[in-house]
């Protein structure tokens, strides 16, 4: 009964024109090559103040799961994908457009991304109260090696150098590091300046590292798009048997997305590659993949739409962002007076449950807006960068100015993205530092609370069952991503050769 409730609430007008007005800038924004869910999240974040808790995590949500999907367009009609994620779709989706079956492979696109979502939201809504009623046993020693597990991400979102990464995660540990300390409260590293004493503001920050330093990076680079959609789209929805032989499909591609995407740092382009190679190697013809195969399409779409469930799983039961998406969002519950966590599911129900609603609403909204709006959107794309640039950068800086009203704030979303295109630019992740900057606090807090309890006591964090295995995780997750480095080195030194 309460679910039910959650819909209505979902369904009222103006709730469900913010969640598709979400949706449908998502899918335009995701369909335009090097724009992101992540730059779109970080951009109308501020807009969401003037807004109560359900209205402007809907409407977030809408762009998250638009965003996902948009990227599928323009790979399947210009083989440009929108998003990374697409990449996988482009195989075999630009060489049915080729075959005059563009249609088809969005209508495919479009049906696959809705049944992910749905399956992954649909577990998510299972899995998550679970999680969250046992993380409500945790002490500030389970909390410190649950945040600790988190910084660990900072290694998968690394790319090909964890060195690199870890450079990045220190800056956002020092940055986490500035303002009032959390325990005993004096200044650090505010260098006078009062404005510092609450510590860099989360917003700013983000909408600096992910909107203007992408800004930064288009203008050095501002290479038009100049393809355009000319071929035929013909047909968009499948009929129903073709639905009905992609459905098994659909379902286990579904599982592999909704399960990469609960683990940290791998994403919607993991998901999508892992499905595709899975759908390659049960194929009858796995020789036809990469020349126009539906199946391809259907799973690579169905994986990457399903992440959007898995990763929120973490980021909300856990409070641990997964990636640059979750780590935006984290930040809208936190602007909102939502501490991610176990406590989320047993004080703020009346938010959490309607929150559930609008993710199966969006999937639903972005059906109906995919298969009507593919073909305009793919238009959009072939709009010059140069055009939209500018656009982007206002809406930044207005954002950042918003949080607070301060032109601070502005600054701070200034040197930020200064900092992140420096970064970027010598190949160093931005996602690290926002990771850092959100988990850094978390860690510090529960490690010296654990101390202080146990008058010093390290051991405190080793007797302790809960902490023992986070801490066990945390370590093999590092253990991993260095193997994956190593094998990934190899691979490459033979390929040389």
């Amino acid at each position: 009964m309460e679910f039910l409730r959650a819909f209505i609430i979902v369904f009222e007008p103006v709730n469900f024109l913010l969640l598709t007005s979400g949706v449908i800038l998502g899918i335009v924004v995701g369909a335009i090559p090097g724009l992101t869910a992540t730059l779109a999240i970080s951009l109308l974040l501020p807009f969401t103040f003037g807004l109560s808790a359900i209205p402007a995590l809907i409407m977030l949500l809408g762009i998250y799961v638009g965003g996902i999907y948009g990227g599928s367009i323009t790979a399947i009609l210009i083989r440009t994908p929108g998003t990374p994620g697409a990449a996988a779709t482009a195989l075999d989706g630009y060489p049915l457009t080729q075959q005059g079956l563009g249609g088809k492979a969005l209508g495919v696109a479009t049906t696959a991304s809705f049944f992910g979502g749905i399956l992954s939201a649909a577990i998510m809504i299972w899995l998550s109260p679970i999680i969250s009623s046992f993380a409500l046993k945790f002490s500030s020693a389970e909390y410190f090696a649950l945040a600790f597990f988190g910084l660990t991400i900072i290694f998968s979102v690394s790319g090909k150098s964890l060195l690199k990464g870890a450079v990045s995660g220190t800056i956002g540990l020092l940055i986490a590091s500035v303002g009032l300390d959390k325990i005993a409260p004096y200044p650090r590293f505010t260098f006078g300046i009062s404005n510092l004493i609450i510590g860099f503001p989360l917003l700013p920050a983000v909408i600096g590292l992910f909107a203007i330093a992408e800004v930064f990076r288009m203008f050095e680079n501002p290479e038009e798009t100049t393809m355009k959609v000319k071929a035929k789209i013909g047909r968009i929805l499948p009929t129903l048997k073709e639905l009905k032989g992609l459905l098994g499909l659909y379902f286990k591609s579904g599982l592999i997305g909704t399960f990469i995407g609960a683990l940290p740092g791998a994403g919607a382009n993991v998901a999508s590659f892992l499905s595709y190679s899975e759908a390659k190697r049960t194929s009858k013809t796995p020789e036809k993949f990469g020349t126009g195969m539906i199946e391809g399409v259907a799973a690579s779409e169905a994986a990457n739409n399903a992440v959007t469930g898995g990763a929120l799983i973490p980021m909300l039961t856990l409070g641990i962002p997964g990636d640059a998406v979750t780590a935006v969002l984290l930040g809208a519950l936190t602007i909102q007076g939502l501490q991610p966590g176990p406590l989320l599911f047993r004080n703020h129900m009346n938010v959490i449950q309607p929150l559930f609603a609008g993710l199966l609403v969006a999937n639903l909204v972005m059906l109906i807006s995919g298969l009507s709006m593919a073909p305009f959107v793919a238009r959009i794309a072939t709009l010059k960068k140069t055009t939209l640039l500018p656009a982007i950068a206002i809406f930044a800086l207005i954002g950042a100015f918003a949080t607070e009203g301060s032109l601070f704030h502005m600054k701070i979303a200034l040197g930020f993205g200064i900092l992140g295109y420096i970064l970027e630019k010598y190949e160093f992740p931005v996602a690290p530092i926002a990771l850092a900057i959100i988990l850094g606090p978390l860690a510090e807090t529960s490690f010296r609370t654990a101390l202080i309890r146990s008058r010093g006591d390290m051991s405190v964090f080793f007797t302790r069952p809960i902490s023992v295995i986070l801490i066990a995780l945390a370590f093999a997750s590092i253990i991993y991503t260095l193997y994956r480095n190593i094998m990934y080195a190899k691979r490459q030194i033979n390929l040389s050769e």
